[in-house]
């Protein structure tokens, strides 16, 4: 047995070629971003089915905690602008599914469609909270990561998502 370090085969990337360009840490960054995507996904109906609301998609949950947000009426167009939606027809669908399981109830301001968070949705949305309360925030702050440094992550996160934005608009005028 030998005490010398054991070297990295490089970063773990799941496309390889993409990692052989200028910025191989970005191959890197987007398949952690990947990975972390899709169990964050799974949490969400994992944790949403556990507070009582099962066979909701990711998507779904996701809105339904937007339109519970701040008590207020939403717009279609307000929760695809928050959400960085482009496609309205998949909020459209979201929010049908919503309402017909009496979570969301519809309106309307004027010619406009709103909609706001019933008591079953907003109870919904609590149990939600505490199921991620006991299971998923223990377990983070078991990491001893500073929260100030979690934020600061997160600004960056949005701050990157500008430039994956602007790069597809980009790459659809090609």
């Amino acid at each position: 047995m030998t005490d010398e370090p054991v070297q990295p085969l490089g970063p773990i990337v799941s496309s390889g070629h993409l990692a052989s360009g200028a910025l191989p840490s970005l191959s890197e960054f987007e398949f952690g971003l990947t990975m972390l995507n899709h169990a964050f996904h799974r949490w969400m109906v994992r944790c949403m089915a556990a507070a009582g609301v099962p066979d909701l998609s990711p998507f779904d949950v996701l809105v339904l905690h937007n339109v519970n947000h701040r008590a207020k009426p939403k717009r279609l167009a307000d929760i695809c602008l928050v959400l960085n939606v482009e496609d309205t027809h998949l909020v459209n669908y979201s929010l049908k599914k919503l309402e017909k399981l009496k979570l969301i109830k519809g309106g309307k301001a004027g010619k406009e469609k709103i909609v706001t968070v019933t008591p079953a949705g907003q109870q919904a949305c609590e149990r939600y909270k505490a199921v991620r309360e006991g299971l998923l925030v223990p377990s983070v702050l078991g990491t001893g990561i500073d929260p100030r440094k979690l934020s600061a992550f997160a600004a960056e996160l949005r701050s990157l998502s500008g430039h994956y934005d602007q790069a597809a608009r980009a790459a659809a005028s090609l």
